[in-house]
């Protein structure tokens, strides 16, 4: 069990940190089958603040690891994270590369059954959003 509680999962000789990434891997491949994506990857990493040195030390690279990397039919490029519920510190960190790289799409998405797509699939922050008026409406 990793420090978030959720479980990892082995796909096709592949480690996810949760069932939603899992889940996430194998709706990318259902894509890619029917011809709706170019083409996926692991684990994009980028460097937010690149190694130093602070009075002598050297100090360790920031970096944030997506979930994927997604090459769409356009040639766009989308980068995807697979969330269950965030943290200050994660959202502090997606923001930053948001702000180094502001052309580029980046996304938070989120599994929930009674709100996302046909697969489950939504944007985190419209979770969120839709759960709280679910709970300020009593359902």
């Amino acid at each position: 069990m990793s420090k978030y509680k959720s479980e990892k999962i082995v796909v096709d000789g592949i480690t996810f940190d949760s069932k939603d990434e899992a889940k996430y891997y194998e709706y990318l491949k259902h894509l890619k089958a029917y011809g709706m994506i170019e083409n996926f990857e692991l684990q994009p990493k980028f460097t937010l603040i690149p190694k130093f040195k602070y009075k002598g030390k050297t100090e360790r690279a920031a970096t944030y690891t997506l979930d994927f990397l997604i090459y769409n039919l356009d040639g766009t490029e989308t980068y995807v994270d697979v969330k269950g519920f965030s943290t200050q510190q994660g959202e502090f960190k997606f923001k930053l590369l948001k702000s180094l790289h502001p052309d580029m799409d980046f996304k938070w998405v989120a599994r929930s059954l009674k709100y996302g797509d046909r697969y489950g699939w939504i944007d985190f922050k419209e979770l969120q959003k839709k759960r709280r008026e679910s709970k300020r409406n009593g359902k």
